[in-house]
């Protein structure tokens, strides 16, 4: 048995890291990415500190829930549908009357003060700014999860979240109005044998749906970089799943609730509103989590070596990219993305990403980005001049060399051992002996 288990953990934790395209699988394809996509993910969670980002995340939206919900009334009250989003929020907030009623309030209080002219100017600047600095908050979280380091410039920042304070509306006008329309079928359809039966069932399956697109549209909208639909659905129905299941648990469970009255008295509305709050953002980020992990499973293939790669592999690598880069470009074709160099080289995508950013580094490639937005890689030198000692010598350079290191005079020796091994080679260097490049401290 211990054999056995020994054995699951190796596979699991080395071997199936190794799998690549085009090699003789043990298991089914399918199978070995649900396994990396979980591994990843779980690891993800305790890396990234899910649960401390998600009480960042309810701290935040704690602080904006009045004025993001007087926004979206007040779009509401315009078109006179304020009591269907009252219904949906109501709903949204697993029927906790005593924090929906305390909310509705303050966003009444809010909205009837705005139109008596008492807030303006400022007021509004700062209605807008607790809005944007959660969403904003959100995104950042998102793109630390994507390890995205490139923000929304500010412009851009503006438009989209403008446009996504002004979709949110409508989309919970929408889901209210299908709700209904679904609701309002299958009560007609109740008198026929085979349509009654089908009709409950998309009754049921109607909040499941609408939370599901809900959570697949913020994995795809939110993070500051391409994210693949069939990825966001996935991880949109598991995580969409999760909470509706969470809001069932927490619905029924009546008990646990009147406990809470027991110990807090008026005041347990907000401790459970907060739970309610920190759960739901845990599931929506573990759902973030999963959709970056099988987005990116070949990111993670050969994960340890990669980081213990030899020098002399590294210099390999830079070369096998450089002359397939050169080769493409001297034949006048479309030029390599990151992605074709890993598979046309079979190099894992991780050690090719990270000797193209060094590449990029010394200026021996640059970026350019293709019709479909992707980044491809071009030489940033004249190819015909372009020789192995050339490349070679450029990574030795590579970085910094401007310390306090008294190689000019101490040192000295030290200095011109390692650069006659370079120069001339290691073999010309084999008869000296470190031992007696160093003659003790200074007098």
């Amino acid at each position: 048995m211990n054999i056995y288990i020994q054995k699951i953990w190796k596979f699991l934790t080395v071997d199936m890291w190794h799998y690549t395209e085009g090699d003789d699988l043990r298991i089914p394809p399918l199978l070995l990415n649900v396994l990396k996509a979980v591994a990843i993910t779980v690891r993800g969670i305790f890396n990234q500190k899910l649960t401390v980002r998600a009480s960042a995340l309810t701290y935040s939206t704690l602080l904006a829930v009045v004025p993001l919900f007087a926004i979206i009334f007040a779009i509401a009250r315009g078109f006179g549908l304020d009591d269907l989003v009252e219904q949906q929020i109501t709903m949204a907030l697993g029927d906790n009357t005593e924090v929906v009623q305390t909310v509705l309030g303050f966003v009444n209080s809010y909205l009837e003060q705005t139109r008596n002219g008492i807030i303006i100017g400022v007021g509004i600047v700062l209605l807008l700014w607790t809005v944007f600095n959660l969403v904003n908050n959100i995104e950042v979280t998102f793109n630390n999860i994507w390890m995205v380091k490139k923000d929304r410039s500010p412009s851009r920042m503006f438009i989209d979240y403008l446009a996504l304070l002004l979709v949110m509306p409508l989309l919970i006008l929408f889901s209210g109005g299908l709700s209904v329309f679904i609701s309002t079928l299958a009560d007609q359809a109740e008198s026929y044998l085979l349509l009654g039966p089908l009709a409950k069932f998309f009754v049921k399956l109607t909040p499941f749906a609408l939370t599901w697109l809900m959570f697949t549209g913020l994995y795809i909208f939110i993070p500051n970089t391409k994210v693949k639909f069939k990825n966001a659905l996935v991880a949109g129905i598991l995580a969409g799943s999760a909470y509706q299941l969470f809001q069932y648990l927490y619905i029924s469970g009546q008990i646990w609730v009147s406990r809470y009255n027991a110990i807090y008295g008026s005041f347990a509305a907000l401790p459970l509103f907060l739970l309610w709050m920190q759960v739901a953002w845990t599931i929506c980020l573990i759902g973030v989590e999963l959709t970056y992990a099988s987005q990116n499973l070949t990111k993670f293939d050969f994960e340890k070596e990669t980081r213990l790669v030899s020098r002399r592999y590294s210099d390999f690598v830079s070369l096998l990219i450089l002359s397939m880069v050169a080769h493409r470009f001297e034949e006048g074709e479309a030029p390599y993305t990151a992605l074709e160099l890993s598979k046309e080289g079979k190099i894992p995508i991780r050690l090719t990403q990270q000797s193209i950013n060094e590449l990029m580094e010394m200026n021996l490639l640059h970026e350019k980005l293709s019709e479909d937005n992707e980044s491809t890689y071009l030489p940033s030198v004249d190819i015909s001049k372009l020789t192995v000692a050339k490349v070679l010598d450029a990574r030795v350079r590579r970085g910094k060399e401007n310390f306090k290191v008294d190689k000019e005079m101490r040192f000295q020796k030290q200095w011109e051992a390692l650069m006659a091994a370079y120069e001339e080679g290691y073999e010309n260097a084999s008869h000296v002996l470190v031992k007696d490049l160093y003659h003790g401290q200074e007098s």
